[in-house]
């Protein structure tokens, strides 16, 4: 038999299905700027050959934080994004609005930045992160 990924399925099919059920839907939701930023310090990691304990070095942070932060199970603080975005010279864009509103500043295409993460949440909000 096999798991749904194994029977043909994208892992976007699955996660469609998945985002029916409200109690995973807000979960979703509730993690997405923790997912982004993940996401993020996992790729700069690989972008410079960096260890979790030599960002945590980098970061004036203990690995343990670093580990935390890339499972993208909470949102981090603004504190810490502002050191992220100062020590590594990376770009944080978060746009929380609701669905019936445009974004008041320029698409994350325009200011170099890459959509990490966008969520339409249950409620008719847009949540949306990009970062550079």
């Amino acid at each position: 038999m096999g798991t749904p990924l194994t029977q043909g399925r994208t892992a976007d099919a699955v996660l469609a299905e998945e985002l029916q059920d409200p109690e995973f839907r807000a979960y979703w939701e509730r993690t997405a700027l923790g997912r982004a930023v993940a996401l993020r310090l996992v790729r700069y990691r690989a972008e410079h050959g960096l260890t979790q304990g030599q960002l945590a070095r980098r970061l004036d942070m203990k690995q343990p934080q670093i580990a935390r932060l890339e499972t993208g199970e909470s949102s981090p603080k603004v504190e810490t994004l502002v050191r992220l975005a100062n020590e590594l010279g990376v770009e944080f864009l978060i746009d929380v609005r609701p669905a019936s509103r445009q974004p008041g500043w320029a698409s994350p295409e325009a200011r170099d930045a890459e959509v990490v993460e966008e969520v339409q949440t249950a409620g008719g909000g847009h949540l949306l992160v990009a970062a550079s």
